[in-house]
């Protein structure tokens, strides 16, 4: 992850945009669901089937009853956690851990550990395809995905990547898609074979993150680095268009009902755009979160984006024992945002 550095400029566009988008926005932020610790985090997601939101935070994920707004559960020892997968069909959630270079498998309807298995170098995105009901583990140091029967917890196999793997999304058809960052490129790997059967650059795209999908246009939408979203055909690898974002973008998710697609921007702000035919679309609006809300999850069934963020203190002047220094969380307001749309 990057660092989040707001410059005077960069403030005014946001007021500017903030006094455009309370006018005009089609969403707001109906609840700031505060949640203990005050360590960093990385992705969430939502558990439709019984409305629970579970977060990356630190060394541990929290569970909490979206129904409730209420945190309910915290697995534990997940040290350094980035992503969770969940196989509702298996009844079992999957987390990586990128500082234990592990994967914890936990009972999705108890929250209890299952086991916990050894993957490759700092765990990142994990995905768990229900079409060939295996978790794919991307491995950020070694640059490789580690391949999990997910009825078995067995190691299938490690397939090497190009690069440093990102965010990935499946077509449920027998392909994977993966960002691979410091490439610039989207790598599709077969989900019978376990190999990867091609390699996409994505210039003008620079440094992809986070990754969607619309399995019904074949559409892919990379955000990356430099500010812009690029469209990809997912059945060729052939670039649609590109679209402006915000910055420090780190997440993407996609409605499928509402044909909206959401960037998580760092600088503090959500990009909306729309999808109106698999070739065109368009920017309807940028919401205006909190400095930090650089991931993003949607619950598809209520249309609800939920991205976390925390306040931070000043960062420190630079000495010569720490010459970058970075800003520090702020104690106790580690939150996450609910966003709805308004009717």
């Amino acid at each position: 992850m990057k660092k989040i550095n707001i410059t005077f400029s960069t403030l005014a566009i946001i007021l500017m945009s903030f006094i455009a988008s309370a006018q005009t926005s089609k969403f707001k932020i109906s609840n700031r669901i505060s949640v203990e610790g005050n360590g960093g985090w990385d992705y969430l997601i939502v558990d439709e089937n019984s409305s629970r939101l579970f977060v990356s935070h630190s060394t541990v994920v929290q569970v909490i009853d979206l129904k409730q707004n209420k945190l309910i559960n915290t697995i534990t020892d997940t040290k350094g956690v980035h992503g969770i997968a969940l196989a509702n069909d298996l009844n079992k959630g999957f987390i990586s851990n990128g500082k234990d270079t592990s994967v914890t498998i936990f009972d999705l309807k108890n929250l209890t550990i299952i086991t916990k298995i050894k993957v490759g170098l700092n765990p990142d995105a994990i995905l768990y395809d229900p079409f060939s009901k295996k978790v794919f583990v991307f491995n950020g140091k070694s640059k490789d995905a580690t391949v999990i029967d997910a009825k078995t917890n067995l190691i299938l196999k490690t397939i090497a990547l190009e690069g440093k793997p990102e965010f990935s999304v499946t077509d449920e058809k027998g392909k994977v898609f993966v960002n691979i960052e410091d490439k610039n490129a989207i790598s599709v790997i077969n989900t019978n074979t376990l190999q990867v059967d091609q390699t996409w650059l994505i210039a003008p795209g620079d440094e992809p993150t986070g990754l969607a999908i619309d399995n019904k246009t074949h559409r892919l939408f990379s955000v990356c680095g430099n500010k812009i979203m690029v469209v990809v055909n997912a059945e060729n690898g052939k670039i649609i268009t590109t679209l402006p974002i915000g910055d420090h973008c780190d997440g993407v998710c996609f409605d499928t009902e509402l044909k909206n697609i959401y960037t998580s921007n760092g600088e503090g702000s959500i990009t909306v755009i729309k999808e109106e035919n698999e070739n065109s679309f368009k920017i309807l609006e940028t919401i205006i979160t909190q400095k930090g809300t650089k991931t993003i999850t949607l619950d598809s069934k209520t249309h609800h984006i939920y991205t976390p963020t925390a306040e931070y203190e000043p960062i420190p002047e630079p000495t010569e024992e720490n010459p970058k220094p970075k800003a520090k969380i702020k104690q106790g307001t580690f939150v996450i945002l609910d966003l709805e749309p308004l009717k």
